[in-house]
């Protein structure tokens, strides 16, 4: 019998062509199918399933639809079988960040089954999408996001994690899902994902350790590797390092004058400025009295540090000038087609970074906390955990990502900090600069802007792959779409 590992050995991608789909010449209904929480009947699941939008690879099974986590509150969801044992292959969760920017950006600029066409209509599918290889789901959340919609709530990462949970417990006990409980569970994400990550992760155990104590009733979700590509983690530590890239940002050079840089190192380390009020930020705890202070702290880092360091490039790639032109934002157009809603069960208007969870969260000084603490004590536990970053990104810089990865309190720090970049490359030639110790990996991946498998697909599916498999990073030779990794 096959097993994962042998299959994903032999790495046929399945995809051969690149054919075309053309939406409008899609005739059928669609059929919206439900299923209710038997506990709690505002709990449920609406979908639409094999809508023949996006994945066009004969026999490969798809649902889009919401869940509704509550009354009024509908969280949009895409789940993608793998086009490969999806009997047998693992199950990924994949978010964006934000707050308030949707996974359908992730879908269908990075690593989804297809890409939308220039002329907003048709789709090419994707020859490096992770459901090659993985059942994948791309999730609308908070509330607001994308085209989930309704009564929102969550005004930080911590109070995002409940709801996520909750869709995962009304998914994981329909008969659509279920066979999904006890695959590994692959939690993928970006950007702001540096918080929701270890929270929601963090969030998921507290909740598996109630069930096993029996204080609650529930599927357990364990994760079994954590991916964070160009993630927001530590702003003390990342706001810095928006000064140290601006003068130097290795492999492209000082990318403001020298003028802006001294502004720059007198708005971080001068008086009352971003550091001494990121240090009261974090001084001040996570009560509700710490919001005003946090809140304060983080807007001006971003008018004085961030923005300054910027400049008029893109912040999510500096080699090209704001606004970027790529990866292009073709689907919008694709998404706000009646017939493409109609298609695939969605029945609200899609907003691709939404101004109003931003807020709630903004009002909490949400981003001006950190989620280091919960991470390391992720990857202390020995959680596989990949730290990932394209290099081009300003916004969360790799050396930002970088110097977070070593301020880490684990096992392995030491290590770590002692532990040289090799290159990683495919077929001789370099894609990224590569850290290893046990269960924890950090790349650079060259040439690459934020959304890195938007810039860089094939390095990305091949890292995601070595995830998969519970590897360590390494170098790869061979044709991805016809031989072995």
């Amino acid at each position: 019998m096959k097993t994962l590992g042998s299959l994903l050995a032999l790495t046929p991608l399945l995809v051969h062509a690149t054919p075309v789909v053309d939406t409008s010449a899609i005739q059928q209904a669609p059929v919206v199918q439900r299923f209710t929480s038997s506990s709690n009947p505002d709990i449920s699941l609406r979908f639409v399933a094999d809508s023949g939008v996006c994945e066009t690879t004969p026999g490969v099974h798809q649902m889009s639809g919401y869940i509704d986590v509550g009354t009024n509150m509908s969280m949009w969801f895409w789940f993608f079988e793998s086009r490969e044992a999806p009997e047998i292959s693992p199950f990924t969760l994949w978010l964006n960040g934000g707050p308030g920017c949707s996974s359908m950006i992730g879908l269908f600029q990075e690593n989804g089954p297809c890409h939308v066409n220039a002329d907003g209509a048709t789709t090419t599918l994707n020859p490096f999408s992770w459901n090659n290889i993985s059942n994948i789901i791309y999730i609308d959340q908070p509330i607001g996001t994308g085209f989930s919609f309704g009564n929102d709530t969550v005004n930080s990462t911590v109070s995002a994690a409940p709801f996520v949970w909750q869709a995962f417990q009304i998914l994981f006990e329909s008969p659509q899902f279920e066979k999904f409980r006890r695959r590994e569970f692959i939690f993928a994400t970006e950007s702001y994902g540096g918080h929701y990550g270890p929270a929601f992760v963090t969030f998921f155990d507290q909740q598996n350790k109630l069930i096993d104590e029996h204080q609650l009733k529930g599927v357990k979700i364990t994760v079994s590797a954590l991916m964070i590509n160009n993630g927001w983690y530590d702003p003390l530590i990342q706001n810095e390092a928006y000064v140290t890239f601006a003068t130097n940002a290795p492999g492209y050079g000082q990318l403001q004058n020298d003028s802006v840089i001294t502004s720059l190192n007198q708005a971080f380390f001068g008086p009352g400025g971003c550091q001494e009020q990121e240090e009261a930020c974090f001084a001040a705890g996570t009560g509700p009295e710490s919001n005003e202070v946090c809140g304060t702290a983080d807007n001006f880092c971003i008018e004085n540090v961030f923005v300054p360091a910027v400049g008029d490039r893109d912040d999510n790639d500096l080699r090209q000038t704001a606004p970027g032109s790529f990866p292009p934002e073709f689907y919008l157009t694709f998404l706000r087609s009646a017939s493409v809603k109609a298609l695939i069960g969605a029945n609200s208007t899609y907003h691709e970074c939404a101004n109003a969870p931003d807020a709630l969260f903004s009002k909490t000084g949400d981003d001006a906390r950190t989620l280091l603490p919960q991470l390391a004590a992720l990857v202390n536990s020995g959680l596989k955990t990949l730290l990932w970053a394209g290099d081009a990104d300003i916004n969360c810089n790799w050396l930002g990502g970088h110097a977070s990865a070593l301020a880490m309190d684990w096992f392995g720090k030491e290590r770590l900090a002692n532990t040289p970049f090799t290159n990683m490359t495919i077929n001789g030639a370099a894609v990224a600069a590569i850290q290893n110790v046990d269960n924890f990996s950090f790349a650079r991946v060259y040439q690459s802007g934020h959304e890195v498998p938007a810039f860089q697909p094939q390095a990305a599916f091949a890292i995601f792959k070595q995830i998969v498999l519970g590897e360590q990073l390494h170098s790869v030779a061979g044709n991805l779409r016809k031989s072995s990794l």
